[in-house]
């Protein structure tokens, strides 16, 4: 219990300072990095509080210099930070729309460059993947996307949802699948106590799109999600076999 509260006391000061940099930015019209190096910053920070390392396996898949739609399973909110601390390239989440409405937090996601989608609302959907199409391209950046919209209660691969799968297909680039092993022990879904672990998260080999028309979607989304299944399975392995060796403990 004492750590959970440790670890809000440290998301409350950590968005003020954080937050308040990034709408300050926003405001004068600053560009270039900051804006990643806060979401870094602040994923480091929380995650330093919770006492939770990430380890990253196979990272070259995804800094590849190319724009790509990184997919991956959802089983945690530490999903996002594993995701976000490990990223030293520009990248934006999509979301839902909620996630936007926080106080202070949602306004500076917003300011970063950050995604919105209102899945009730088709057509500002697909407007909203459009734009995020278009930041992708034009700041080569990666757009990471967890299919499945919701965080796995039992760990369990969801059904994908297809928008990730149309944006990478209408912008013509590369899809980056991922795996994250370790999160759901950390803080699984419906839970507030949070425990110390180790996250792994392993990037596949990115999987091209520009020889596929949206006729394909369909398979792809098959060919993606088995592929992120067997990303997730390794992650779990690895954290296993590290915390029979008795490496975890030494590694936190």
């Amino acid at each position: 219990m004492i750590r959970t509260v440790w670890v809000a006391l440290n998301v409350i000061v950590a968005t003020l300072v954080l937050g308040v940099l990034v709408l300050g930015a926003a405001l004068f019209r600053v560009r270039g990095r900051l804006y990643d190096w806060a979401g870094r910053s602040w994923s480091r920070w929380i995650l330093w509080a919770a006492a939770t390392r990430v380890q990253v396996v196979d990272p070259e898949h995804a800094l590849n210099g190319r724009p790509c739609v990184l997919v991956g399973n959802h089983q945690s909110w530490f999903d996002v930070l594993s995701l976000a601390s490990s990223m030293p390239r520009t990248f934006h989440f999509v979301a839902k729309k909620e996630l936007g409405r926080v106080p202070l937090w949602g306004a500076a996601w917003k300011a970063a460059g950050h995604i919105s989608i209102d899945r009730s609302d088709r057509d500002s959907a697909i407007e909203s993947l459009d734009r995020a199409g278009r930041q992708m391209r034009e700041q080569n950046a990666a757009v990471i996307i967890f299919p499945e919209g919701t965080r796995s209660p039992t760990g369990e691969l969801q059904e994908f949802k297809k928008g990730a799968f149309m944006l990478a297909l209408r912008a013509g680039v590369e899809i980056v699948p991922f795996g994250v092993g370790g999160s759901r022990a950390v803080l699984p879904k419906g839970r507030w106590r949070v425990r110390p672990g180790t996250i792994i998260v392993r990037f596949g080999e990115a999987m091209p799109t520009t020889r596929l028309s949206e006729d394909d979607r369909d398979q792809l989304i098959n060919d993606v999600r088995d592929r992120v299944r067997n990303l997730r399975d390794e992650a779990e392995a690895r954290l296993r076999a590290m915390q029979t060796t008795g490496i975890e403990h030494h590694t936190r």
